[in-house]
């Protein structure tokens, strides 16, 4: 019986419990219940009652721990949520860019206790570790009960965002602190790789070898995810691996060495890759191989994988939130249950002959094998979190990781290689890194072809995506029921279920006269409409441009579609228009509709140097679709912002949609007077449901039955006004938000 495996699973669940549904006074009489349980358990004679009183034991601790966690740690800091005060902020590493100025992570004190904080300043670009800023923040928690949502950061010990309100006074540091190496020498990587890899690969290089992927276009990540090799640029237990071999190659044979340069190297490799839960738990395992080796005793990948759990929650129990540790672990649980019998099967059915022997051959088809059974075992575990977090399901990855793994290997040892030997030699580092920017091109090359064959990754906001998941699982369940029996009915149905799945997805969308989709994209609109097997997406603006793209994306893949029969941009307000150029850089749209209005706004500059052919709406334009007409209507000749909103007037067999952009009220009348308006069932309310828009003329004129308003939780312009709210009321029409339901789709 391994007793820290199940005492760990304990912890873990305590801790999840804890961090996902409540922790207050009651986790305590939880807990003291929990351990009685597990006295009386120890007196059993039996295994089962010896496991379960180990793994109620590890539940009590963890109970308790995470309450003592809470209420020493997590109140402290909820306390100051929503507080604007002075504070003196230590940076502890470089600051970066965001999208509304700046980042840095440091410390700050708060009635005399230490807080992780990330600071966010519209000023000072260029702030170094060791650097003090001194001024008046706006605090805000990151977990729950805070102002906003919970945020990702929790799962990485920052539990306060802080803004500053005014000119922050910068303190530059005298000279360079050791305690800063880590952050020094990622910067002098950093650096190096700029200097020796060409412009077109540098960028994955370094995510490659770093984790940094703040560089990576919208259009490589797409690739990388839809392809299924996205873990390569968030440094993982693959890298971590990887390393460990370079350090087993140099100083294996000799144990003392290995154990003096391995556990120093591990340990700063995590410091250096930002202490990820991923790259921590992948150190302390590899960690636990060499002081295995150097006393020779013994390595059980199942306790160290306990161990590397249990030494990442008891610092941070928080750390059961964080994705990349839940797909670390799962990874790692999958490999354990499913690896060696998949590796079984295939070496007693000899599917690709003969694996005996030390010949090509056989050295290829053990390879094969391999990497086969390590991808299936860690993807039939991590397929729940990959649809949970990430809405995809990339079936191509199989073939991409077979493609593809071992030349990333070969290429992050080679982008060590050519940083050491610049250091020795520039013109040496250099011609490394020339050969080793082939390889990378390889794998570049191979995400981007492999992300772009159809239904190689599908999309679960289908149903039927789900459905057809919850039944392989269901599947998987009997199939170890029946003794692991007959594994290619396992296969071939799991494949009649994916291809079923496919089909439904395509054709149920088509079988409606009409469907439209806003979509939850916060603070902006993305509108999909669809008539039949077309499909017209009316604008694509949100709070973050690349998550906009993303939705809009997922939302096409989610009904089927592989192409947009149009674009069409209302006006070029960031909030409406900011995820087009993104957006086509990962779809294929046929045809972009934008009004002739802002000439300098930079999205249209952008788009006007894409390859898809522009249609400049400067009069009324009418598309015929397969079940109505859909008509786009401009405002006036020189008008701009929202000023210059076009209309967009859907008239179906039964249903009349009309959208209005951001026109005002007088734009509202000008559309009345452009365009004589039926009776409609559908409106989307004008500028997110303000006050200067969606007015009784057009609501009298219209008589709307349904209208959607496209908004963001908590938005600064406190959109959709309570006026507005109470007019529609008034006039017996339906709201439907995407702030308090998400995406809204409606069918006909």
């Amino acid at each position: 019986m391994r007793k820290l495996m199940w005492f760990t699973v304990g912890v873990a669940a305590a801790a999840a419990i804890c961090a996902y549904l409540f922790c207050d006074i009651q986790t305590v009489y939880i807990a003291i219940a929990t351990a009685g349980c597990s006295v009386i358990l120890l007196h059993c004679k039996n295994k089962t009652c010896a496991v379960a009183a180990v793994a109620l034991l590890g539940f009590a601790a963890g109970m308790l721990y995470s309450w003592g966690y809470d209420r020493i740690v997590l109140s402290k800091a909820k306390s100051y949520d929503g507080e604007r005060r002075f504070i003196q902020f230590r940076a502890e590493d470089y600051s970066f860019s965001t999208d509304y100025g700046f980042g840095v992570d440091g410390v700050a004190e708060l009635n005399g206790r230490s807080y992780t904080v990330r600071l966010y300043i519209d000023e000072y670009r260029n702030v170094e570790p060791g650097d003090q800023l001194i001024g008046r923040v706006q605090l805000r928690y990151t977990g729950e009960g805070g102002l906003k949502q919970s945020t990702y950061h929790k799962a990485e010990g920052i539990y306060l965002l802080a803004s500053s309100t005014d000119s922050m006074k910068l303190i530059k540091a005298e000279s360079q602190n050791p305690r800063y190496f880590a952050a020094y020498l990622r910067r002098s990587i950093v650096q190096r790789i700029e200097l020796l890899f060409s412009e077109d690969v540098s960028v994955f290089a370094k995510a490659l070898l770093l984790g940094d992927d703040s560089q990576i276009s919208f259009r490589d990540d797409t690739a990388f995810q839809k392809s299924g090799i996205r873990h390569i640029i968030a440094v993982s237990g693959l890298h971590v691996s990887v390393l460990f071999s370079i350090l087993y190659f140099l100083f294996g044979r000799r144990k003392g060495l290995l154990l003096m340069v391995g556990i120093p190297v591990l340990f700063l490799f995590a410091a250096v890759a930002g202490f990820s839960p991923s790259v921590v738990r992948a150190c302390i395992m590899q960690g636990l191989v060499i002081l295995a080796i150097a006393a020779e005793r013994e390595y059980d990948p199942v306790t160290a994988l306990s161990f590397a759990v249990l030494v990442i929650l008891t610092v941070n129990p928080v750390s059961i939130t964080s994705v990349s540790f839940q797909l670390s672990v799962g990874c790692m649980i999958g490999i354990f249950v499913f690896s060696q019998h998949i590796r079984d099967y295939f070496y007693k059915k000899k599917p690709f002959g003969s694996y005996s022997g030390k010949s090509l051959k056989g050295r290829l088809i053990r390879w094969l094998v391999g990497s086969v059974s390590v991808t299936l075992s860690t993807m039939t575990v991590t397929l729940p979190l990959c649809i949970l977090y990430f809405d995809t399901i990339s079936v191509i990855g199989i073939v991409t990781n077979l493609l593809t793994l071992s030349v990333v290997s070969a290429a992050f040892c080679g982008i060590i290689a050519a940083c050491v030997l610049s250091l020795l030699w520039m013109p040496l580092g250099a011609f490394t890194a020339w050969i080793v920017a082939w390889p990378l091109r390889y794998v570049l090359l191979m995400a981007r072809l492999l992300a772009n064959i159809p239904f190689g990754v599908v999309y679960t906001g289908s149903v039927y995506t789900v459905t057809a998941v919850v039944l392989f699982y269901g599947l998987l369940v009997l199939f170890f029921i029946a003794g692991r029996k007959r594994p290619l009915w396992l296969a071939a149905s799991t494949a009649i279920l994916y291809g079923m799945a496919l089909v439904a997805t395509w054709a149920e969308p088509r079988l409606d006269n009409l469907r439209l989709s806003v979509l939850d994209v916060g603070q902006g609109q993305c509108v999909l409409l669809q008539s039949k097997d077309q499909a017209y997406l009316i604008d694509c603006g949100g709070e973050d441009p690349e998550r906009t793209a993303a939705v809009a994306l997922e939302a096409m893949g989610s009904q089927g579609l592989t192409k947009l029969d149009g674009l069409i941009l209302t006006h070029f307000d960031k909030d409406h228009c900011n995820g087009a150029p993104y957006l086509l850089e990962v779809a294929q749209v046929e045809k972009l509709y934008l009004p002739d209005a802002d000439e300098e706004n930079l999205v249209r500059l952008a788009l006007e140097d894409t390859d898809v052919p522009i249609h400049w709406v400067r009069s009324t334009q009418q598309i015929e679709c397969k079940t109505g007409t859909l008509q786009i209507i401009p405002a006036e000749p020189g008008k701009d912002g929202n000023e210059s909103s076009m209309c967009i007037l859907f008239r179906g067999e039964n249903c009349d949609i009309l959208i209005t952009g951001d026109r005002d009220l007088a734009g509202e009348s000008l559309l009345l007077r452009q365009e004589r308006l039926p009776d409609i069932e559908i409106l989307v309310a004008g500028h997110h449901g303000a006050a200067t828009s969606t007015g009784l003329e057009l609501l009298m004129q219209t008589r709307p039955e349904l209208v959607l308003i496209s908004v963001g939780a908590d938005n600064l312009h406190g959109h959709p006004d309570t006026d507005t709210l109470s007019k529609l009321e008034k006039l017996g029409c339906v709201v439907r938000r995407t702030d308090q339901e998400g995406t809204i789709i409606v069918r006909e």
